[in-house]
């Protein structure tokens, strides 16, 4: 059936969107959250396994301690209470890539709920709740060979991979977002933006997206305008992008939209999220917790953390990434446009750490925002994808700061960086871009200059100094933007003996 996707303005002229995010978090303990096997990114398939996180019978699961640490920690920098007592639960469902056909994870107790989480939008700043952060073990990874899309539809065999069956997961649920309007997509994503920034500051993941160890699952509904019940949900899953969050969001209100003007009505079901389109298709009709059979885990003790330990761990917290934006933006200059660019871009890590291998914050920010962002944009991909680090974009700025390059055959080094010809100055050697700065070569593109527009000469002779621009801008073509400004502006005060 086709289906027909409302414009968003139009959509949100009639409804009122609510999101619920639920975000999983892949910690990066060195062994798994029930068994001691290694949990290293891209090791070859099924070679870190053993009876526990296989589900073979007689195995005896064993919590990480760690992984409890970092749940907490967590919890506390999310503004949560700690339970002074919890346990793990069984969720049963069957699914290939979950061997022992349930999921160990927390029901009714988790370890940490009631939390929030401020995120600023355009100047205007949005509560989000937390209901529960709650620890689980991740699943094996399904491969579906053979199809055109990669799914199992049309797939001529499916492979499984159960190294990541067993990772220590947790996953952080949102209660409804509501009063965002025409903001929700950009709140969904600066939540997940933010929320990102504070698991790599308390050190508890890597948060890769484009390596799953962070990903998102959207909920949203629409509800008439001042309604205050709220409409059917559906859940877009693992989605790996920030762009994709916000793809999605903005994808899915158009298309209960669309539903809802017809007289239809929301399936509350899971929908798969496509990078290429920014649509979302079926999934599967969305189980209710009933269905789970959600019963405490007979082979695990309960976590019960002591007061005393949580305090102590409450003192490890790194600064709230609030405080720390209002900080940065004070230590660097920024003007509050300035820093809505740099915070929408999420680029402030990355400006963050080129400052720190000592590149003045503006030009930090020039490079990330300004140009690099673009780049980004063009390919579809997060800035920190974008292909070029912050130690390269230091080097950059050296080189240009020691007359080597200008910001202009800057931008040229970038394409090469990016293109993986090298380093700032192996790319500069390859695409011969390094400044002219010999006179000889200067004087002789002034001298064509001067000849071919004598107006100009008697312009600047006659006192119109703004006129020397328009020689310059012919030196510069002549040399292919490579001239020294500085020295070419010299030799033509001299040649015109103006000096």
């Amino acid at each position: 059936m086709t289906q027909t996707i409302v414009p968003f303005e139009k959509a949100l002229a009639a409804y009122d969107p609510a999101m619920g995010l639920e975000v999983h978090v892949e910690l990066n303990t060195n062994s798994k959250m029930f068994c001691g096997c290694p949990t290293e990114f891209g090791a070859e398939p099924n070679t870190q396994v053993c009876p526990t996180c296989l589900g073979l019978p007689g195995a005896m699961p064993v919590v990480n301690g760690k992984a409890v640490e970092s749940a907490i920690r967590i919890g506390l920098a999310l503004n949560c209470e700690i339970a002074e007592w919890c346990r793990f639960a069984r969720k049963n469902y069957f699914y290939p890539d979950m061997p022992k056909n349930f999921q160990t994870s927390q029901y009714d107790e988790p370890i940490a709920f009631d939390g929030w989480m401020d995120v600023e939008v355009e100047g205007e700043t949005f509560r989000v709740e937390i209901e529960r952060a709650h620890m689980e073990e991740d699943t094996g990874k399904s491969t579906h060979v053979g199809g055109a899309t990669g799914r199992i539809h049309g797939a001529e065999y499916s492979l499984v991979d159960y190294n990541r069956a067993g990772i220590p997961l947790i996953e952080i649920v949102t209660r409804p977002i509501l009063g965002a309007g025409e903001k929700a997509p950009a709140v969904a994503r600066a939540y997940v933006a933010q929320l990102r920034d504070l698991i790599v500051a308390l050190g508890v993941s890597d948060a890769r997206m484009d390596q799953g160890s962070i990903r998102a699952d959207v909920n949203l509904s629409l509800a008439p305008k001042g309604s205050d019940r709220l409409g059917t949900r559906s859940e877009t899953k693992n989605v790996n992008s920030l762009r994709s969050v916000e793809r999605a969001v903005r994808f899915e209100i158009g298309r209960h939209a669309g539903i809802l003007d017809a007289g239809g009505s929301v399936v509350q079901e899971t929908r798969h999220f496509h990078e290429d389109t920014g649509e979302t298709t079926s999934g599967r009709e969305k189980s209710d917790a009933e269905d789970y059979r959600y019963f405490p885990e007979p082979d695990l003790v309960p976590v019960a953390p002591s007061r005393e330990w949580v305090e102590e761990l409450r003192r490890t917290l790194p600064e709230n990434p609030t405080a720390r934006k209002a900080r940065l933006q004070a230590e660097y200059g920024f003007t509050d446009l300035e820093m809505r660019d740099v915070w929408a871009a999420g680029a402030l890590p990355l400006i963050e750490a080129t400052v720190a291998e000592g590149v003045a914050p503006q030009a930090a920010r020039k490079w990330w925002v300004a140009e690099l962002l673009r780049r980004a944009n063009e390919a579809g991909v997060e800035l920190a994808e974008v292909g070029v680090t912050p130690a390269q974009v230091a080097a950059v700025q050296a080189l240009i700061d020691a007359k080597t390059i200008n910001d202009k055959l800057a931008r040229q080094v970038f394409d090469g960086l990016i293109a993986g010809e090298g380093t700032p100055e192996e790319v500069i050697e390859k695409r011969g871009l390094a400044l002219v700065s010999d006179d000889g070569p200067l004087i002789a593109a002034i001298d064509d200059a001067l000849a071919s527009q004598p107006d100009l000469v008697e312009k600047i002779k006659g006192g119109n100094m703004g006129a020397i621009g328009a020689i310059m801008g012919a030196v510069m073509k002549a040399t292919r933007g490579q001239a020294d400004a500085g020295r070419a502006r010299e030799l033509i005060l001299e040649k015109l003996e103006l000096s």
